[in-house]
């Protein structure tokens, strides 16, 4: 059966997202509630999959990766093999940091974050363009970003 949030797990899932480091006991002094029921909410939300891990989130720009750019992706054909195949090759590049498939105009959405222009450039020549069954490739440099987070707004789900 699964596990049901209620106001309280959403209060400690919104905790978590702003600041994953935060301690069992803090969380608990911040929702006035004992450290055990939280630590075993926690433990919880972790078990039945709505915690899939905790990530330190790096300043791009701080460790050298300038460049982010989205590259719509359209292969030649649509076969299950295609596709399997175009996910595993581009597990396989890290540069790479999201990969969806879409509806519409593409068949994939990649992210890709570099250090600059000329990474990008060597990503397409030495990676990308290899692949067998790609199709068409349109990219989007991105000029600046005005919101970027991984937070999911709670109260729109409960």
């Amino acid at each position: 059966m699964a596990y049901n949030l209620d106001q309280i797990d959403s209060q400690i899932l919104g905790i978590l997202q702003t600041n994953s480091n935060r301690t069992t006991k803090s969380i608990a002094e911040a929702l006035k509630m004992s450290t055990s029921p939280i630590f075993e909410r926690i433990k919880k939300l972790e078990k039945e999959g709505y915690i899939k891990k905790y990530v330190a989130v790096l300043d791009n720009k701080k460790i050298g990766l300038k460049l982010t750019v989205f590259i719509g992706i359209t292969l030649q054909g649509h076969t299950r093999s295609y596709l399997e195949k175009f996910v595993k090759e581009i597990n396989n590049f890290p540069e790479v940091v999201e990969c969806h498939r879409v509806s519409g105009n593409f068949d994939y959405l990649l992210k890709l974050i570099v250090e600059d222009i000329e990474a990008y450039e060597t990503f397409i020549i030495s990676k990308l363009t290899l692949l067998p069954y790609l199709g068409n490739v349109q990219s989007l440099i991105t000029l600046s970003t005005g919101k970027e987070t991984n937070a999911i707004d709670l109260s729109s789900v409960m």
